[in-house]
């Protein structure tokens, strides 16, 4: 708060003020009043010293108290920016010279690194700039940056290669190809977002402060106009002209979209804020515009729509053989197996059958790996040999050794398969003894959170590498409204492409260099910040944490952004009507005593009505700070809906708001005057 109150002062300047027209049209009016109540100190008189005075103050109030909207708004990402830059310093980086000789290690400022460099990161040493793992695998604390404490596992190749300057190695070495240069990092890029200094105005920010500004200049027009019809009218009635320069000063500065136009940057400013307390780095305003837009979500199953691990549900025995005998030979070759899916049988199996306590070591077990040579895995012991697989190479290992491949046990792998399912073969001493039922488990409330998307005319799209039969029955499970089976990066960035040929935003998530092509297409890109470099730069925004559900989330704030502007545009726009109640009767009121009957609010006389009105739309900014920066509470309706509610909302309650307030404001003044 200190540092926001501190911020409005400085934002006084002019340089400043002419970055927003609307508040640089009461930033001037503040300047004019205050230069007529100088003047009427030397007894050049447009309207009383006091009064004069009063109008002036409260345009004063009015800039301060927009400068203060913009300030509280940026308030917290500055404190983030604060903390980033804490994180960022330079350090003592071991440069190699040649990556295949650790005895050529150079050591180096963090600051004087460039691209293509490469260094050694060892347990406890700070990683001294953006890069590619190219050897080695760790783990990395990134907790300065995401605020996540737990370390993620960073490791060359695949997608978990990317590092981040700023980070620390908590257990074993990296070696790091540099992709950065100084002053343009992840981190660096990250404080100047946070802190504001890159935010641009988006398209729909513009396009509003454009129409802000052609009323305002419909409303200086209609002013002057005011001011020559009262003086012609004064002069035949022979009268002295009671409408002062100052009082249409405050005429202009109320009939204007003040409000808005106050609190528009704050508002923007507070979506990205919002952003970067998701931990979601935008890379642009207008990706969170695009966001709130979007009528297509491309999820990725694995870890958004499904948990990422497969788990046995069902031990399917088939022929003759015993349910808890299937169970008993799947769980012995299980035991040594530390996959989740491994895990899941070991615990169906005490679960089911009660089968625990055994020990290995005992039991002389002689376990088979997994290998993607043989793709199957057991355990041999006692002259027995216990294996589970895959259905076609079961099948062939069965009677390759002179075993049967029974029909039931066909039956049950299609069965599996067309529930979605993964089946997985058991076989003892060449018998196939039944099927293990493997499912990829849909995340809880999934498929609600989808028809809430729905309600909102937001297509959801499951993107699965599984079979057409398999991503059919997950997709009905989940309840998306459609799906991409057998997905290659080609036919991810050519579904994309066709929906914005039809017209519509697509947004969608990615952390691979395959993905990278999907990302640049899209108009919402989130990339996860484990994902490669070439996603993160394809991408317009990162998500710190990477969880492919936050694309949802995205969602949410972006259309909360869309309806907050919408809602305070429509309350500010409302206000004028009741602002012309109480001061264009006060006004002409002396010209006019006919214009009395306009005046139903009752007010006390032509210059409380307008110091009532000012006051009020001084007030009105701060009092709309808060909401501007929780946004107005989103609401998963379709959109005519939504419409209809904030226009009954902030359109009625825009007219009726000025009315109790202005009346409460001018009583008061009536006690002074």
């Amino acid at each position: 708060m200190i540092r926001a109150v501190k911020d409005s002062f400085v934002k006084f300047s002019p340089k400043y003020q002419a970055q927003n027209p609307v508040m640089l049209l009461v930033y001037v009016s503040a300047i004019l009043t205050s230069i007529l109540w100088g003047l009427s100190l030397v007894g050049i008189q447009d309207a009383s010293s006091g009064y004069t005075l009063a109008i002036a103050l409260i345009l004063w109030f009015t800039v301060l108290f927009a400068n203060f909207a913009e300030s509280i708004a940026e308030g917290k990402g500055k404190a983030q920016a604060d903390t980033l830059r804490a994180a960022k310093k330079d350090v003592a980086a071991s440069k190699l010279k040649r990556i295949d000789d650790l005895d050529t290690i150079e050591i180096v400022s963090s600051a004087t690194l460039q691209k293509g460099d490469f260094v050694i990161v060892r347990m406890g040493e700070q990683i001294p700039a953006d890069g590619e793992v190219v050897e080695g695998a760790a783990s990395v604390d990134e907790s300065a940056i995401t605020g996540e404490s737990a370390p993620v596992i960073r490791e060359s190749g695949g997608d978990r290669s990317a590092v981040t300057g700023g980070t620390t190695v908590i257990s074993d070495a990296l070696i790091i190809k540099v992709t950065s240069i100084p002053g343009e990092s992840f981190l660096d890029k990250m404080i100047a977002m946070v802190e504001g200094a890159q935010r641009k105005k988006t398209p729909n920010e513009l396009a509003l402060q454009i129409l802000l500004v052609a009323l305002s200049i419909i409303f200086i027009l209609v002013t002057i106009s005011l001011y020559t019809f009262s003086a012609f009218s004064a002069n035949l009635a022979e009268k002295n002209n009671p409408v002062s320069v100052t009082t249409l000063v405050a005429l202009l500065v109320c009939l204007a979209p003040t409000t808005i136009g106050a609190l528009l940057s704050a508002i923007g400013i507070a979506g990205m804020s919002r952003l970067n307390q998701a931990n979601v780095l935008a890379m642009s305003g207008r990706a969170i515009e695009a966001a709130g837009d979007v009528d297509i979500l491309m999820l990725d199953k694995t870890g958004t729509i499904t948990i990422g691990n497969r788990q046995a549900t069902e031990f399917i025995a088939v022929d003759d053989v015993k349910p808890e005998e299937l169970a008993n030979a799947a769980q012995l070759s299980s035991l040594a197996d530390e996959t989740p899916e491994g895990r899941s049988i070991v615990i169906l199996a005490k679960k089911e059958f009660g089968i625990r306590g055994r020990s290995m070591s005992e039991l002389a077990l002689n376990f088979i790996p997994f290998s993607a040579r043989t793709r199957m895995s057991g355990v041999d012991f006692e002259g027995h040999e216990i294996r589970k697989g895959a259905a076609e190479v079961m099948k062939h290992y069965v009677e390759q050794h002179g075993g049967t491949y029974s029909k039931s046990c066909e039956d049950a792998v299609k069965r599996i398969a067309e529930k979605g399912g993964t089946p997985l073969v058991v076989a003892q001493n060449f018998k196939v003894l039944g099927v293990i039922y493997l499912k990829d488990i849909v995340k809880q409330g999934v498929k609600e959170k989808f028809a809430d998307l729905r309600k909102m005319g937001i297509k959801t799209i499951m993107i699965t590498g599984d079979n057409p039969l398999t991503a059919a029955a997950i997709a009905a499970e989940a309840g998306v409204d459609d799906f991409l089976a057998e997905a290659t990066p080609e036919a991810k960035l050519e579904m994309i492409r066709d929906y914005q040929r039809k017209g519509h935003l697509v947004a969608m998530t990615g952390d691979g260099t395959n993905d990278a092509p999907a990302l640049a297409q899209a108009d919402v890109a989130v990339a996860m910040n484990t994902g490669t470099q070439a996603a993160k730069e394809a991408g317009n925004m990162v998500d710190l944490d990477s969880s492919p559900t936050k694309l949802i989330e995205i969602v949410r704030i972006g259309k909360q952004l869309l309806m907050t502007r919408g809602s305070l545009t429509t309350f500010s726009i409302a206000n004028d009507l009741a602002k012309y109640f109480a001061i264009i009767p006060a006004l002409f009121i002396g010209l006019y005593p006919q214009l009395n009957q306009l005046n139903i609010m009752h007010l006390h006389s032509p210059e409380s009505a307008i110091l009532s009105a000012i006051i009020y739309n001084a007030a009105i900014i701060i009092a709309l700070i808060p909401l501007a920066l929780r946004g107005v509470k989103y609401r998963e309706v379709a959109a005519e809906k939504l419409l209809a509610r904030n226009i009954l909302v902030y359109g009625v309650g825009g007219i009726i708001t000025p009315f109790i307030f202005i009346k409460l404001i001018d009583m008061s003044l009536a006690i002074f005057m």
